[in-house]
């Protein structure tokens, strides 16, 4: 292959993968083409996306955009990416793995530009679980404030409660004259 042809081919994966973070490493082999369409539109209906890349040029132009990656780039690799998180992507991609457990192996996967295990990326929360999180964290203490200045006054007002059902208990009726 020519200096030509490969620089056109780095800078087409320059401008593809120019704003991605998070990708997951696939070695996808044996699959027929009518179920790797399938599969692939099926993914791209989710926002994820996958493509096929020569391991040279893809390791290359991923290290200067400064996603490191040390594993994943034995045999044929596929990258996948898109999605709101990469826990999302990982979920997606698992379940495509286990669907086609013969065609389809995991190999890595890098979060922020940072490699990281598969089993990882799976266990990290989505976007929206990540801020629910970040909100509970926040809201915790006013919580907690509001529960112990609660906490006394509800217990005051329930002896008061209770003193006041047994006084009109012990009030006599009035006896019929």
């Amino acid at each position: 292959m020519s200096k030509l042809i490969k620089q056109m081919q780095m800078d087409d994966l320059k401008k593809t993968f120019a704003d991605v973070r998070e990708l997951v490493f696939l070695n996808v082999v044996g699959l027929n083409a009518t179920v790797e369409n399938q599969v692939r539109l099926g993914l791209r209906k989710k926002g994820i996306r996958m493509q096929m890349v020569k391991n040279s040029l893809a390791r290359r132009v991923l290290g200067e955009l400064g996603l490191s990656a040390e594993k994943g780039w034995d045999g044929s690799t596929t990258l996948a990416w898109g999605g709101a998180s990469i826990a999302e992507l990982s979920k997606e991609i698992e379940g495509l793995a286990k669907k086609h457990e013969k065609f389809i192996k995991v190999k890595s996967a890098v979060s922020d530009g940072q490699e990281i295990a598969f089993e990882v990326a799976l266990k990290m929360p989505t976007r929206l679980e990540a801020i629910g999180r970040v909100i509970s964290l926040a809201l915790a203490p006013a919580s907690r404030l509001v529960g112990q200045i609660l906490g006394p006054a509800s217990s005051v007002a329930s002896q008061i409660k209770t003193v006041g059902e047994k006084k009109e208990e012990e009030v006599p009726a009035p006896s019929p004259a």
